[in-house]
């Protein structure tokens, strides 16, 4: 039922597209997964999904564990019915949010804060964020939960080591990882041998650990590897560390794992970030930052990143992207959309994210062509060379910001967790 095929590569070139053929049909790869962290892409409908071409999105574990709860959604079905999306449903184990929202917490509102996780061999015990009550997730629970949710490739229960512990930690942590990935992969087996003919086969990937350090991110992928799995993921980076660390890790990683399995970077997701990776021999992505930057009135278009909010275009008929085909730029101009954003109307916040979202998948697409046609070289220059101008531009402008402002508190590396929330907020220019 689970098959990848490379359809096109190039000799001593990372890059290739595939397809990865599921329960609920095939993805084509390279590809960048839509987040419906709590079985929503925020402010989208399922149509809205098909409309622009989402072959396939992310929820996640830990938020569905903690409301509704799995029993709910099996009841309901399983989360294609419930949320009456027919395409691929990729579920991540929740092991990030776990240990991220433990460390903002302990960051943004007590510098004395003692983190709620407390990790052990046989689980993580944490407090909800919701309503501080006490959980104790393992690894098994977390197949089981998956299995309740029922989407069609589940992620291993991992440990997200936040940056500021020490080498000897991280290896720790990542040994961890492993051991759970086989408690993982045991659970999930039982299982689906449990499951009437009926049910529809569920995909386990594991997940790449080992932080900033080479030997052990080569440990970790040798081990991930080996496991056979239908599928592997690279997790643990985009979380505070730069662009050039970053590539390093992939390029360090990638080696050591199947070619002819798909490799998913876990959280990556700006229009550099799919060109770099992608060209790397990375084929999944997923992250909120284009349904996170809509909702702050942030868009992209081929010259880069703006804000509506800007005064510039209150009186502008143009649309966001005048060779843009998603519904929000064949029936709304500049003008309208900042009018929607700046009086907080939920419509606005709706044709924003139809717009960001279009704008990566089809990004996407012309990458897949461009591959296909041995010019993905050519046309990431052409591309980069107009976008990246003016991401230095508004880069330059959040420098200039932050050198006027004296910060609070100081910032530690258990911000770091906090970054990915932050580095969608737009520019704020005032209102004229």
């Amino acid at each position: 039922m689970f098959d990848f095929r490379i359809t096109h590569n190039q000799k001593n070139k990372k890059y290739r597209t595939g397809i990865f053929s599921t329960p609920h049909g095939k993805i084509e790869t390279p590809v960048f997964m839509p987040v419906g962290t709590k079985a929503s892409v925020k402010t989208l409908s399922p149509d809205d999904l098909n409309e622009i071409d989402a072959e396939i999105i992310l929820s996640n574990t830990y938020h569905l564990f903690l409301r509704p709860g799995e029993s709910v959604v099996k009841k309901m079905g399983g989360l294609h019915k419930w949320m009456n999306f027919n395409k691929p449903i990729l579920t991540d184990s929740g092991g990030f949010q776990i240990f991220s929202l433990a460390e903002e917490k302990s960051f943004t509102k007590n510098k004395d804060f003692k983190t709620q996780v407390k990790i052990t061999e046989e689980g993580v015990k944490f407090k909800s964020f919701i309503d501080g009550q006490t959980h104790f997730l393992t690894p098994e629970k977390v197949i089981q939960i998956e299995h309740d949710l029922g989407a069609d490739i589940i992620m291993a229960f991992d440990e997200c080591a936040s940056a500021q512990k020490t080498k000897k930690y991280y290896e720790e942590s990542m040994l961890r990882t492993h051991r759970w990935l086989e408690r993982c992969t045991k659970e999930h087996e039982k299982l689906s041998k449990k499951k009437s003919k009926k049910s529809l086969p569920q995909a386990l990937f594991g997940i790449v650990q080992g932080g900033l350090f080479k030997d052990l991110r080569i440990k970790s992928a040798k081990f991930i590897n080996a496991q056979n799995l239908p599928g592997n993921a690279i997790g643990g980076l985009s979380v505070g560390e730069s662009r050039e660390k970053m590539h390093e890790m992939i390029e360090t990683v990638i080696p050591y794992l199947d070619d002819n399995k798909p490799r998913y970077l876990m959280g990556v997701g700006t229009p550099e970030d799919l060109f770099e990776c992608v060209e790397r021999g990375i084929d999944m992505f997923d992250c909120v930052h284009p349904t996170r930057m809509a909702r702050h009135g942030s868009f992209w278009n081929l010259n880069g990143r703006h804000s509506i909010k800007k005064s510039e275009y209150k009186l502008d008929k143009t649309t966001l992207q005048k060779s843009c085909k998603c519904y929000t730029c064949k029936n709304f101009s500049r003008s309208y959309l900042r009018h929607l954003i700046f009086e907080n109307e939920i419509l606005g916040l709706r044709l924003m994210t139809i717009h960001n979202l279009h704008f990566l998948l089809e990004l996407m697409r012309e990458i897949r062509d461009s591959i296909k046609k041995n010019k993905f070289e050519s046309f990431k220059k052409t591309f980069m060379n107009k976008f990246e101008h003016i991401e230095k531009i508004v880069e330059e402008k959040y420098k200039q910001k932050d050198r006027k402002k004296k910060p609070k508190m100081k910032v530690s590396g258990k911000s770091v967790f906090t970054l990915q929330r932050l580095i969608a907020r737009p520019i704020k220019f005032k209102k004229k």
